[in-house]
């Protein structure tokens, strides 16, 4: 029987466009011409395809393995957004997904793939590193080169609010962050010290964190403003969820924002434009990241791709009226 090289030979074609070609795949857009060709080859060299086969491309299943708790995505949409992304990529591609929330230990998966969602507790994280199914690790960096990632450049975020804040001749910059683990700093602080001191923007008194949340904010804001009268002028806000808090804790102490402190938060929710005042932020297209994890994962089970791949969705900043 004729394999997909000789057909993909005599229909001058890539191999991955035969295999899609000949197992009806609905994600493809090729010419009716091109999808001719390659029926007429296939059907000249005597190329059957195999009905099991047909059918299991059809019937495909991912779990989905959150690392946190669902009550996170009422807190904070970033990740209710980047949920909708994968359950609407996978209704569209005919994809089975089951869904699995506080991921952090081993634990028997019947999938075709896996979606990890989040940075992995240390034991999750080497229970991932045994598995053979295709994998995709979505918002949580891997250096892993099995694996292939969607993530957003965090680091490119903090150093752009540092640069627009210093544009804006601000020569100091505070930050209020939260942390998954109190030891692991996240990306964005990370990024905000180091650029930051190079700038010489950025003094270590001015750096507070607890978790993701609008209460945390709130908490940092208030030790902030309880330590010193002489706060920073600019305060950039690792989320959206933490900002709301933040700005709480500024109007109790009547401090003016931006006349008073200019701030800027990451992930642009939908009540970010509502609060007040509008809070300008930096969009981060989570649903975006979701969905296109998913076809990460569709296109490696599909084409049997063995090179790892990293896609970093772009961000963008939206100023309102909480800077100036």
């Amino acid at each position: 029987m004729a394999t997909l090289k000789e057909i993909a030979q005599a229909a001058q074609v890539s191999v991955a466009t035969v295999s899609r070609v000949l197992n009806d795949d609905p994600t493809l857009s090729v010419k009716s011409q091109t999808r001719q060709k390659i029926l007429e080859a296939a059907e000249r060299l005597e190329y059957k395809v195999h009905s099991a086969r047909r059918q299991a491309s059809q019937r495909l299943t991912f779990a989905a393995l959150y690392t946190y708790g669902q009550d996170l995505e009422i807190n904070d949409p970033y990740y209710l957004a980047m949920r909708y992304g994968i359950e609407t990529q996978c209704e569209k591609l005919g994809i089975t997904l089951m869904s699995c929330y506080d991921f952090k230990d081993e634990r028997p998966v019947a999938a075709d793939g896996l979606l990890v969602i989040g940075k992995p507790q240390p034991l999750a994280q080497a229970w991932l590193e045994q598995q053979e199914l295709p994998l995709v690790y979505l918002d949580g960096v891997t250096d892993d080169p099995r694996f292939d990632c969607v993530n957003v450049d965090l680091y490119k975020i903090s150093q752009k609010v540092i640069d627009y804040f210093i544009s804006r001749g601000y020569l100091r910059i505070g930050f209020i962050g939260g942390r998954d683990d109190p030891a692991w700093p996240d990306q964005r602080e990370l990024a905000f010290v180091e650029y930051g001191r190079g700038k010489k923007v950025v003094k270590t008194q001015d750096i507070f964190y607890g978790d993701f949340t609008s209460q945390s904010g709130y908490q940092c804001a208030m030790k902030m403003l309880a330590s010193s009268e002489d706060y920073p002028p600019a305060l950039f806000v690792a989320t959206d969820s933490i900002a709301i808090g933040v700005l709480r804790a500024l109007h109790e102490h009547g401090i003016k924002v931006p006349e008073q402190m200019a701030l800027i938060s990451v992930n642009d929710i939908p009540t970010a434009r509502f609060v007040f005042p509008a809070l300008s932020t930096v969009r981060i297209h989570s649903e975006t990241m979701g969905a296109q994890a998913v076809n990460l994962l569709s296109d490696r089970l599909r084409d049997e791709r063995t090179i790892p791949l990293s896609v970093y969705v772009p961000s963008s900043m939206q100023l309102r009226d909480s800077t100036k």
